[in-house]
């Protein structure tokens, strides 16, 4: 098993820890109470540790920081929640399955009176619980909404193939269709000798700094919902910061070593301040492209019109050397997430039973 990312991100009232692994796995978490220093810690005993950052800032509400350490021998990898003191919390956690085969764990940290040992209440999912490994029982609430799939909305070519596998996507296929993306469809997400997940780049001269990624990943389980995720990002960004970045990243560790006293320096020295100005070129192209942004999430979100206000709000927000940028969920049904950490991304998932099935 290998840890591949991990970030920090506040949803309503609560601090929640996304842990990207490469398959499916549970991590072990324990509280640890010392006097003027309580932790929360996620031990991977048997995982090797991807390119994580050796601190990761907190939220300035529950989590002061974040620590990673590669246990010794290079097995194990432990994540380390610097918690404020003084703060009662309750916590819970949870493993869905994500794109091309990956697997999600999730820390939730909730403040509020109790045991830190109590699991708190996990919120109600925005997909089937049969996505999760954990089954969860929702919280009583407010009737969700559905929007229409698109019920009148005639596709063409490409597009129509991408009606079929997101029925539900079908007002926002409908915008990129009008607004000039063109569609070339990917082999990466293919496995060997079979043909399962399928994946979809759309571009536009307009906006050559974006893609849209769309990816489809059928159930290849009796009861279990396709998976389809669609992100809007400015990866296609380019220049000298752009390339100087991604040189980096495909350092190895022994190359790292050469130049660098320890991984960390290697993060604080040479990729931090590039990951700063990157954040800095996104927030000024977003800017630029904010009615394309907004209008896209208006296609997403029709039950909630502010969303695109809301993540303008967010991307125009300051830009921290301090942080290593935040994810912020937008929505729930979708599920809506923005990412601010290096390349700026907006990204849905859609779930449903696949074609003539049942989408309730």
């Amino acid at each position: 098993m290998e840890v591949r990312r991990l970030g920090l991100s506040r949803v309503g009232d609560q601090s929640l820890l996304t842990i990207v692994l490469n398959h499916a796995g549970e991590g072990k978490v324990t509280p640890r109470d010392a006097p003027g220093k309580p932790q929360l810690v996620v031990d991977f005993p048997l995982a090797q540790a991807g390119r994580l950052p050796a601190v990761l800032a907190g939220d300035e509400v529950l989590v002061e920081k974040i620590r990673t350490e590669s246990l010794p021998g290079g097995v194990g990898v432990r994540i380390i929640l610097e918690l404020y003191p003084n703060k009662p919390y309750t916590y819970w956690r949870q493993s869905r399955p994500g794109s091309g085969g990956q697997a999600i764990f999730l820390v939730g940290l909730k403040p509020g009176p109790g045991s830190t040992r109590e699991p708190a209440a996990v919120p109600e999912p925005a997909r089937p619980p049969d996505l999760f490994q954990k089954e969860v029982k929702p919280e009583p609430g407010a009737e969700k909404f559905f929007p229409p799939e698109g019920k009148g909305i005639e596709l063409k070519g490409g597009y129509a193939e991408l009606g079929r596998l997101i029925p539900k996507a079908k007002p926002l296929l409908h915008f990129l269709e009008t607004g000039g993306w063109h569609i070339t469809e990917s082999q990466d997400y293919d496995r060997p000798g079979q043909r399962l997940s399928r994946g979809f780049v759309l571009t536009n001269r307009q906006y050559p700094e974006m893609a849209v990624k769309i990816v489809n990943l059928p159930a290849n389980t009796p009861g279990s919902p396709n998976i389809n995720i669609i992100t809007l990002s400015f990866d296609n960004l380019t220049g000298e910061t752009v390339d100087k970045y991604r040189q980096l990243r495909k350092l190895s560790f022994a190359q790292i070593k050469t130049n660098f006293e320890d991984i960390g320096d290697f993060f604080d020295e040479a990729l931090k301040p590039l990951r700063v100005e990157l954040r800095k070129q996104c927030q000024t192209l977003a800017e630029r492209y904010a009615a394309l942004l907004q209008n896209f999430l208006k296609q997403v979100c029709p039950q909630d019109p502010k969303v695109g206000d809301l993540v303008m709000k967010y991307v125009r927000e300051k830009v921290s050397p301090r942080f290593e940028g935040v994810q912020h969920t937008m929505s729930e049904d979708p599920l809506v997430i923005l990412n601010l950490v290096d390349f700026l991304y907006i990204r849905i998932y859609y779930l449903d039973s696949g074609p003539g099935g049942s989408h309730g």
